[in-house]
Formats: C-alpha cells, sequence, structure tokens
C-alpha cells in the first residue's frame, strides 16, 4: 500500500500512515562442470547478511516565518503538529494582509508527490471582489498535482490573504465578514510518474517549460537582461536567444504604443538566416511589393510568423503571446502608421538606438521605445557596436519592420557596423526577430 500524508493549514487534521513490508531476495548461484576424466570438484561458498532498513515515511511542516507588513495577527500562524498550521487575523482596510511562508519537509526515505490539493470554501462572485487567498510555493509557482518532494528535500510554500483595494466602494462588504478557510495538500508515495517542481535557476540551463512558467508568474529575479541560451531549431541550425526586455513602464501603457518593447522580450543575438522583405517590380503597386502595405503585408512577416516560429521548441511557442507591433510606412502607404498583431516580428531602430534616433522617415519611431538590453549597452546613433549582430561568425547586416517613408521600395536595417541603413526590400539580409513570453490576455 502507497504511504500518503495531507498538509493543511486549519485546525483539522486527518494523517493516515500505511507501512508496508519490503522484502528482497538474493540469490547468488555459481556452477561447475566437471573437465577431463577425474572426478573433480570444487565448492564455493559466499556467505553474507543483508539487512533491510525499513521504509520510513514522514512528510512534515516546519519553518514558519510572517511576512514584515503584515496585519498583527490575533492568534500568529504557528505549526500547532507537525501536519498543522492555524492562525487567525483580522484584515481592516483594503491593502491589509497577512502572509507566511513554511517549509514541507520530507525527512522520510521515500519520494512524496503531490496528491491532491484544494482550498475550501470557494469564494462568490462578490467576495472575490474584496478578498483573495492563494497557497503557492514561495517564488509564485502553482502547486500542480504529482510535483516532487524528494526524500531529505524541502520546499517553502508561501500563504497569503489579501483584503483587496477597490475603485468601487459599493463592492467593499457592510457588515464584518468572518471566514473559516482550509487549505489542504496531500502527499503520496511517489508512484514513477511524479514531475519536477519547476523552480527557476538561470536562464541559460532551465528548460523552456520552466522559462515560460517563472515569466507566467513573474518569478524572473534569476533571469537577468542579456543572458542567453541556445535553441535547437531543426533544419535552421542552432541559434542564441537573449533576454532583451524585462521592464514594463508606465509609458508601455500610452495609447498606440508598440508592445514591442515592454515585458519579457527575447530576441535573436545572431542571424538565423538571409531572406528578403519583399519582391520589387516598379510596375506592381499592390500591397507585399517594395514597401507598399509595410510591414503587415510584407513576405518577410509571413516568413517569420511562419517558417521561424514554427521551428522553434514547443515548449518554448507554448509561452509566446500575441503582440501589437506597430510599424512604419513608405511613401504609397499614406500617413498612418501600420499596427499588426504578431507571435514573432522584427525590431525596428528606435527599439535599438533609443531617443537618438530621430531620422524622419521612419514615422514609426514616435510610438516606440528602446529595449533594456540596447539601453544598459549605451547603444545610441554614435555609438552603435552593441546593435552588431553575425551570420555564421561574421558581422552581418540584417533587417528591420519599418518602411523608408520617402520611396515605395526600401525598408531599414542595421549594417555590419551596427549603424541603422536602408535597403530595397528585394535584398536578402539577416533576419533576426523578437517575441514576447507572459501570460495572454487576448
Amino acid at each position: 500500500m502507497a504511504f500518503k500524508r495531507r498538509l493543511k493549514f486549519d485546525k483539522r487534521i486527518r494523517f493516515q500512515k500505511q507501512m508496508n513490508i519490503v522484502y528482497i531476495l538474493l540469490f547468488i548461484v555459481l556452477a561447475s562442470t566437471g573437465i577431463g576424466y577425474a572426478y573433480i570438484k570444487s565448492n564455493l561458498n559466499i556467505n553474507g547478511t543483508a539487512n533491510v532498513t525499513a521504509a520510513r515515511w514522514d512528510v512534515h511542516f516546519t519553518n514558519l516565518n510572517v511576512t514584515t507588513g503584515s496585519v498583527t495577527a490575533t492568534t500568529a500562524a504557528s505549526i500547532t503538529d507537525p501536519t498543522t498550521v492555524t492562525f487567525a487575523a483580522t484584515l481592516d482596510e483594503p491593502n491589509d494582509f497577512y502572509e507566511f511562508t513554511v517549509d514541507v519537509t520530507n525527512q522520510g526515505t521515500m519520494d512524496a508527490m503531490i496528491d491532491s490539493y484544494y482550498i475550501s470554501p470557494t469564494l462568490t462572485t462578490a467576495q472575490k471582489k474584496y478578498l483573495e487567498y492563494q497557497i503557492t510555493y514561495s517564488d509564485g509557482l502553482s502547486l500542480v498535482n504529482k510535483q516532487e518532494l524528494k526524500a531529505n528535500t524541502t520546499e517553502t510554500l508561501k500563504v497569503r490573504f489579501s483584503y483587496i483595494e477597490n475603485s468601487d466602494k459599493t463592492n467593499y462588504p457592510t457588515e464584518d465578514q468572518t471566514f473559516t478557510i482550509s487549505f489542504t495538500v496531500a502527499y503520496t508515495q511517489a508512484d514513477g510518474s511524479e514531475i519536477a517542481v519547476p523552480h527557476p535557476v538561470s536562464f541559460a540551463d532551465d528548460s523552456w517549460s520552466t522559462i515560460v512558467t517563472a515569466v507566467q508568474n513573474g518569478n524572473t529575479s534569476n533571469y537577468n537582461v542579456g543572458d542567453t541560451k541556445t535553441v535547437d531549431m531543426g533544419s535552421l541550425g542552432t541559434h542564441t536567444l537573449r533576454i532583451a526586455n524585462k521592464s514594463t513602464p508606465a509609458e508601455c501603457s500610452t495609447t498606440g504604443l508598440s508592445e514591442t518593447a515592454c515585458g519579457f522580450v527575447l530576441e535573436f543575438a545572431d542571424i538565423i538566416t538571409t531572406h528578403r522583405i519583399n519582391p520589387y517590380d516598379s510596375s506592381v503597386t499592390t500591397p507585399g511589393y517594395g514597401n507598399i502595405g509595410g510591414w503587415p503585408a510584407s513576405e518577410m512577416r509571413t516568413y517569420v510568423n511562419g517558417d521561424i516560429y514554427n521551428a522553434l521548441p514547443t515548449e518554448l511557442k507554448n509561452g509566446i503571446i500575441n503582440t501589437t507591433v506597430v510599424s512604419g510606412h513608405g511613401s504609397t502607404s499614406g500617413e498612418t502608421n501600420f499596427t499588426s498583431t504578431d507571435k514573432l516580428y522584427l525590431l525596428d531602430a528606435k527599439e535599438i538606438y533609443g531617443d537618438s534616433f530621430t531620422n524622419q522617415y521612419n514615422t514609426a519611431k514616435d510610438n516606440e521605445r528602446q529595449l533594456d538590453y540596447y539601453s544598459s549597452q549605451n547603444v545610441t546613433m554614435s555609438n552603435y557596436s552593441g546593435a552588431i549582430k553575425q551570420n555564421n561568425g561574421s558581422n552581418a547586416w540584417w533587417w528591420l519592420r519599418s518602411a523608408y517613408s520617402y520611396n515605395y521600395n526600401s525598408f531599414y536595417g542595421v549594417d555590419d557596423d551596427g549603424c541603422w541603413y536602408l535597403a530595397y526590400s528585394n535584398s536578402a539580409y539577416g533576419v533576426s526577430p523578437a517575441f514576447r513570453i507572459g501570460v495572454s490576455v487576448s
């Protein structure tokens, strides 16, 4: 029978401990065969004792710490027995909270895993407008069934109750409310189906699944702007992704601002391949030729969001969110910038060179911000070596997404010295896109 333990955060505890017996039977056999005509016999004996230590099941709470800033509890959170935490607190005003962390320690000899996890009671729609409670790992990761707790290891859980600030005061309760809340986490003996808890360690070494989960939970303290990680893209080869942005400043809420440099942005630090942006024929004036129709109508956009996107690992693609992309227009596209929604997109000049880029023929520059990476490298129009990218080890030109508004056949790009340049749309230059990871709101 399997071992199982429930850890509770209330006064009620049910703990079942079931023992089983492990039998180990060893056979060591040596066989000998007679040689020649005489009867020859040797007896080889091996004698020994095998001791089997009894399996021990011991999952319990240790080390409880109340978070600074919590309201003063009427009954301070404490471990009242090895598997139970109790507390009582009053939240008087919006923004009041009570929060603590507690370790779950497996001091047994057997690996454990989460068998079930539930919170009682479920808040009503009205209650959710002023009260929030949750239990997570200390770094914000969600608890999931089958997450492992190996023998002689510890995981730290975080419990938080919050009185929510609400602009509509009618959502607040008109009378005092009392909630008796129970969190229960049941651990059982691991059976081979357990999964690791995806705690982030480093961008270079973590799996894409761990990275995506960490970003979605806002747990990116171990990931830094400029960190890199290789990615296998099959027939397109192995390339390097770089954290280009982590911040979401207030300007990201500005109406009309491109989302391309807001939030957690990854860009290719090298050039994947070469490709034209569009075919060009001076006699053709329809979108998709030259710079007519800009980025949204381009062959490059289709290629990047098709061939390039599909070459990424599935675990990474699962975390890529839609991005509102603003890009500049050419001379035949009117006076309005383009807005598109993309998984992958090319960068633009303002995102690289910042406010130093003032060229009037990139009409999207006032709707963009500089990426954190290029800001940290102090990349400007007079200091642009930080914008150099390589193709197979050599400095190379790479495309940006905005059309050049002075004519109908050119787009912006970055040359092999890191400075911006202009080129005809049918030129095969470097492809080095970017994308965002996060929680999709669409």
